[in-house]
């Protein structure tokens, strides 16, 4: 079954930061574009960064850009999700999942039926 599992989730303050990662099962990192998403409470999930095939092109939506920084590891199959100077918006469950679009700035509009292989998430809350 092609799936990831997160992990890495906490209750954080305004500021803060937070590691989370995902080991994928099932399918290779580097065989398509994947990517990390949230979901906030009564919101979709939505992605929010992305990473391509070969690693070298890295997206950020505008909401975390300058603040997260994606990053994957082809030998262990895991990508990575630093947050810093979290946000109380950045609160919602984490999911790593993969797509079919490319990673650029259009890797956000796509289709729900581009998006998919989720794990079970893993939830940040930035609260004081």
């Amino acid at each position: 079954q092609l799936r990831f599992v997160e992990s890495g989730g906490g209750t954080v303050q305004p500021g803060g930061s937070l590691s989370l990662s995902c080991v994928a099962y099932g399918l290779n990192v580097d065989s398509q574009t994947i990517g990390w998403f949230r979901q906030g409470q009564g919101n979709e999930r939505e992605p929010i960064a992305c990473i391509s095939m070969s690693g070298r092109t890295i997206n950020y939506r505008d909401p975390v850009k300058g603040r997260f920084v994606l990053s994957k590891d082809s030998a262990k199959n895991m990508m990575y999700l630093q947050m810093n100077d979290l946000k109380p918006w950045d609160t919602g469950t984490y999911y790593c999942g993969t797509s079919s679009r490319y990673c650029s700035g259009t890797f956000y509009y796509g289709g729900r039926d581009e998006y998919g292989n989720w794990g079970q998430g893993t939830q940040v809350t930035v609260s004081s």
